[in-house]
């Protein structure tokens, strides 16, 4: 007996059947006067859908697709159904325009899948970035340059289909990853919305997408991200991942409220652009000596200090890696984990696991070494003072302009001074400067006003160079290699204080910065604009460069050079 296999020939009548609905749905849509609308075919908007419940919308054969400037998009296979004539009565009774459009069966049951995203918070796919990873891959290695974003932006503008949202969002992340951008922000103006990369630690304006595909996008990120999305009015913090080469690349969202509408920034953290080597952070011989021996050091605190995004992170994992040797074991408690180091446990504050809670959780589990990702208030610094000084290594960060303003900080959060000097190995101040482009960067004398700017900022220098007349230091040019800008990568500025018997003795008894400094001064530590001085002689970095991240000590006797052309990329450099 043969046994037949009808599936395929079911799937076939099936298919047939659809399209004769799709071709009857289309031919009867102008005899009723609405328009025909295949809804495969068209990007949903999330927020459109959330309109109506998910019962509501079934028993009433209707579905609200979009929504731009209290216009409803809405269609049915039945324009005369009571129950979808009363469920849009209920919507105009909201004061919204709707526009009504005829769709077959195949389109309402392909739209109301998008309530799956909305409710079903546990979905494997949930957080997860469901556009063409492999898109945006085969995009970003296309990107060699800002005008690469640029044109493919405008290719996609000139399209009128579905898929110019997902098309302009895969872009903006190809461009994102082709260019090592750290940050992409979406700023909306009365005319325009704005696309920037934070690309070397500088925002650099990309390009302007329109009003209706950044409504779109909006809805798509936040919905990606686990927000609201009727929520326009508060601030707002997500995240979501894509997976692109095999690497997981994470995605941290945060929207606040504007004039003009929501600004969105989006941190892009990829872990394999990370390393953390001791050489690659570029710590001077003398801080990189010393930096050497505290790590070997069996407790005590070990503090980076700087505003955000000048790599206190980056420091912390790269001393966590140098110390994580066979029989040490290492927590951390971070906000939130950034990037994943095997033979370490890493936890996250949540809801019910603060860094007050976490850190005291955590010294009932035996570590050798803690890392707390920030002391942010009393309870956090007297638990770490705690852990340094009953045999733990401690590593942490504080939110200070320099290393010896860490000292006063920790004071004015309810330490006791008297007890610093037995807790603290040493504080460490740190900057991001950009790295010249070795491709185009170019060497010039520098002028007499320069070499007096770069002696002022030296004179105090434990281990002084040598500034020659001429001298010799190199300027930013640009070219391809370095999208125009002039720079490629970043590197760090250091300085730190020791926590000695003389510094012991000013931190208790006068805590101004200026005395601290002087009684650190002897440890032979270089400060930041000493060490980027330094950087610019060694043709690292520029002399504007540096002076763009911190303050150096200009002369008076001396005219200043005359100014340069104006440059709107050096205005906006200095725009956080």
């Amino acid at each position: 007996m043969v046994n037949f296999n009808d599936d395929a020939a079911s799937e076939r009548v099936a298919e047939l059947r659809r399209l004769e609905e799709e071709r009857l749905v289309q031919a009867l849509a102008p005899q009723y006067g609405y328009e025909y609308i295949n809804l495969k075919g068209y990007t949903i908007n999330p927020e459109a859908v959330a309109l109506l419940p998910e019962s509501t919308a079934r028993a009433a054969g209707l579905v609200t697709f979009d929504v731009a400037h209290n216009l409803i998009s809405a269609a049915t296979k039945n324009p005369n159904h009571p129950a979808a004539i009363e469920a849009l009565n209920r919507l105009q009774n909201d004061r919204q325009s709707i526009k009504l459009y005829m769709c077959s069966s195949g389109s309402l049951e392909h739209a109301w899948q998008r309530y799956k995203d909305l409710v079903d918070t546990k979905a494997s796919k949930k957080g997860v970035f469901d556009i063409d990873s492999a898109e945006i891959s085969k995009l970003a290695q296309s990107v060699r340059s800002r005008e690469d974003v640029i044109k493919h932006i405008q290719e996609i503008a000139t399209i009128d289909n579905a898929r110019r949202v997902s098309d302009t969002i895969e872009m903006m992340f190809a461009g994102a990853i082709g260019l090592k951008t750290s940050d992409i922000h979406i700023e909306p103006e009365d005319e325009v919305i704005r696309v920037r990369y934070r690309l070397d630690g500088v925002l650099q304006d990309i390009y302007d997408i329109d009003r209706y595909i950044y409504e779109r996008m909006m809805s798509r990120l936040k919905l990606q991200a686990g927000m609201t999305l009727n929520k326009r009015q508060e601030a707002q913090d997500g995240r979501f991942t894509f997976i692109i080469n095999d690497t997981e690349i994470e995605v941290r969202v945060s929207i606040i409220p504007g004039a003009a509408g929501e600004s969105m920034v989006m941190r892009l953290l990829d872990p394999s652009s990370a390393s953390f080597e001791m050489d690659n952070i570029d710590l001077n011989p003398t801080l990189k000596a010393i930096v050497d021996r505290e790590l070997k050091k069996p407790n005590g605190l070990i503090i980076t200090t700087g505003p955000t995004g000048s790599g206190k992170t980056t420091a912390l994992y790269t001393f966590l890696k140098e110390t994580n040797k066979e029989g040490v074991k290492i927590i951390t408690i971070e906000n939130p984990v950034e990037y994943k180091l095997e033979g370490i446990v890493q936890t996250q504050v949540g809801d019910d696991y603060t860094f007050a809670s976490g850190l005291r959780a955590i010294l009932r589990q035996d570590p050798d070494i803690i890392l707390i990702g920030e002391i942010r208030d009393n309870e956090v610094a007297t638990t770490a003072i705690h852990a340094a000084q009953t045999g733990h290594l401690v590593f942490s960060t504080l939110h200070t302009n320099n290393a010896v303003g860490g000292f006063p900080r920790l004071v004015d959060l309810g330490i006791d001074p008297r007890i610093l000097g037995s807790s603290i190995n040493i504080m460490l101040g740190q900057r991001l400067v950009r790295k010249l482009c070795d491709n185009c960067k170019k060497a010039y004398h520098a002028s007499p006003y320069e070499v007096a700017l770069m002696e002022n900022t030296i004179k105090n220098h434990p281990h002084k160079p040598t500034i020659t007349s001429p001298q010799t230091i190199y300027k930013a040019v640009g070219c391809e290699a370095c999208s125009g800008t002039g720079y490629r990568g970043r590197t760090g500025i250091f300085e730190a204080i020791q926590m000695d018997e003389a510094v012991e003795a000013v931190v208790i008894n006068d805590l101004r910065e200026s005395a601290i400094v002087e009684a650190a001064r002897p440890q032979g530590i270089p400060n930041m604009s000493e060490d980027g001085i330094d950087k610019v002689l060694a043709g690292i970095t520029s002399l504007e460069e540096l002076e763009r991240v911190v303050e150096l000590s200009h002369p008076t006797n001396i005219p200043k050079d005359p100014p340069a052309e104006p440059d709107e990329n050096a205005f906006l450099a200095h725009i956080v």
